[in-house]
This record gives C-alpha cells, sequence and structure tokens, in this order.
C-alpha cells in the first residue's frame, strides 16, 4: 500500500495528470460549446481519430510537426462543418450523422493506414513528427512545481488556455450570446435576425477543430505514431465530462482533470503486479460512477427546486 501511494504521490504522477487530462479536456470543450449550440455532438471519438492520422501522414509527407498538427485541426473544424451540413442541409438525426462519422473515423483511419503501408494495425513505418515539450521560464526552476507543470508538451497548454477562451467566447462576446441563444431557443432567436445556421455551423467548427487538437495531441504529442482506436474512448469520457460540468467550460476543465487523474492511476498501477484488465477498467468505472453521482445530485437539485416553488 505504502509502495502504491508513493507512486501515486509522485511528481512524475502529477506530470501524467495533465499530460492524460489533455485529449480528454479538448473532447469536454467540444462537447461543451456543441451543446450550448444546441446539437446533440457525439463525434469527438471519430473526429479525434481522424485527426490522429492526418497529423501523422501529413508531418511525414512534409518532415513539419506544425504543418501536420494544422492541417489536422483544420480537418477537424472540415469534420465538424460536414456535420452541420448533414443535419441542417440534409436533415439527418444529429445522433445518427455522428454515429456515422464515428465510424467513418474507426474504419476509414484503418483502411487508409493500410493502404499507404500496408499495415493495418500502426503506423510505425511512418517517420512521423512530435510537437515540441516547453519549458517554461522561472517555474521550471521551482521544486515540485517546475517538475509538475515545466516541460508539457506544447498542446497540453494550448488545450488548458482553450478552456478559458471558450469560456470568454461563450459569456463575454456577441458571438457567444447567438450561440447560447440558439442552444436555449433557436426559433427566437430567429426572429431577432440571427442565422441558426450559420450560428450553429460556426459552433460545431469550433468543436470540431478542439477535437481536432485532440486527435493530433494522441499521435504528435501522447506518442509518436497512429494505432487503430488510439483515443480509447476519451471522446466519450469527453462527452461525460461535459455533461457533469453542466454544460460550463471551467467546471469542465474541473470535470477533465477528475478523469486525467483516474487515467493517471490506472497508468501508474501496471507498474505493480495487478490484473491489467481490472487496472484498464479504472477510468471507465469511474466516467459511470461520476455519471451516476451526478444524476443523482440533479435529481436531488430539481426535486428541490420543486419544493421551494410549492
Amino acid at each position: 500500500m505504502d509502495n502504491i501511494l508513493g507512486l501515486i504521490f509522485s511528481e512524475s504522477f502529477l506530470f501524467s495528470v495533465f499530460r492524460l487530462t489533455t485529449p480528454i479536456l479538448l473532447a469536454t470543450l467540444s462537447s461543451v460549446i456543441s451543446e450550448r449550440a444546441g446539437v446533440g455532438n457525439i463525434t469527438m471519438e471519430g473526429t479525434m481519430l481522424i485527426s490522429a492520422f492526418v497529423g501523422v501522414v501529413v508531418s511525414t509527407w512534409t518532415g513539419s510537426a506544425w504543418i501536420g498538427f494544422l492541417v489536422a485541426v483544420l480537418i477537424g473544424g472540415a469534420t465538424g462543418y460536414l456535420l452541420s451540413y448533414i443535419i441542417f442541409k440534409m436533415k439527418v438525426n444529429d445522433i445518427l450523422a455522428g454515429l456515422s462519422i464515428n465510424l467513418l473515423g474507426s474504419g476509414g483511419t484503418v483502411f487508409l493506414l493500410y493502404a499507404l503501408t500496408g499495415v493495418r494495425g500502426i503506423s510505425s513505418s511512418l517517420s512521423s513528427k512530435v510537437m515540441p515539450s516547453v519549458d517554461i521560464p522561472i517555474i521550471k526552476d521551482i521544486p515540485v512545481l517546475g517538475a509538475v507543470v515545466s516541460g508539457q508538451n506544447i498542446v497540453t497548454y494550448m488545450s488548458f488556455i482553450s478552456a478559458f477562451v471558450i469560456w470568454f467566447l461563450l459569456f463575454r462576446t456577441s458571438l457567444g450570446l447567438r450561440i447560447r441563444a440558439v442552444g436555449e431557443n433557436p426559433d427566437a432567436a430567429k426572429s431577432v435576425g440571427i442565422s441558426v445556421f450559420k450560428t450553429k455551423s460556426i459552433a460545431l467548427v469550433i468543436a470540431g477543430v478542439l477535437s481536432g487538437m485532440g486527435g493530433a495531441y494522441m499521435s504528435m504529442g501522447y506518442v509518436s505514431w497512429f494505432v487503430k482506436n488510439i483515443t480509447a474512448g476519451r471522446g466519450w469520457i469527453g462527452i461525460a465530462a461535459a455533461a457533469m460540468s453542466g454544460q460550463h467550460p471551467i467546471l469542465g476543465m474541473l470535470s477533465a482533470l477528475l478523469f486525467g487523474v483516474a487515467d493517471s492511476v490506472a497508468n501508474t498501477l501496471q507498474t505493480i503486479n495487478l490484473p491489467s484488465q481490472l487496472i484498464l477498467m479504472i477510468p471507465y468505472v469511474v466516467t459511470i460512477i461520476a455519471m451516476c453521482l451526478y444524476a443523482w445530485y440533479a435529481m436531488k437539485k430539481k426535486q428541490s427546486e420543486k419544493t421551494t416553488k410549492a
């Protein structure tokens, strides 16, 4: 037990929490802005897979991690627009449209990987690039804090900054006001001249960009290759974290950190002699427990409000 506690409360464990939170946080923010726009967007997993694959391929072809990352993010945004077109122009149910993109991301990336490399499992034959890590001046020299916060991948810093950017966008800009308006009452928004399709499309493009960042991080930061289903359900966990936060970007960041801790615990416990199947369950069990607790809290809050009104 002392050995386990020593591993969990170590600097390396805390460092890994931020590292593992990154893709979950970006998926969470993607879900937050989609839900705020009134769209049931479940494409985070598929979009992340597509962007993870594209980042590896483009960085290999160009020899530049930044170009690979940029193209992966743009592909994520394009996927978001594709979703909006399917839902609002072709009148397809948003859940069915989301499932189709997730299936495309899951199966299409494996097919293209095989077409390019002749291998279905991993892109080890591609010399893909990795996004750089950043040592923060002054902070890097502070004991403990420097070892935990400094030296993270640059996308990790981008993800936490993005939480505050999305908060500012939603609650301090006219675009954010329009996004929230069409999400709460699209008919009322339309009556005052707001284009519902345009506003929701912008929100979904931003959501796609965020998911694209998360996918590119997985294959160009977390590891340096693409492998089948590399996201391992992090897109779905992001949706759960967003729901727990009440679709608030800052609370979503805290929820994502909770799941990042669970993921880090699972990784840390793999270093000791415990059944791997049990350990790998931890992040998903935590997700189920957290959602049950959130549902119970929401139900109690609703009952309390009804009692107060009565």
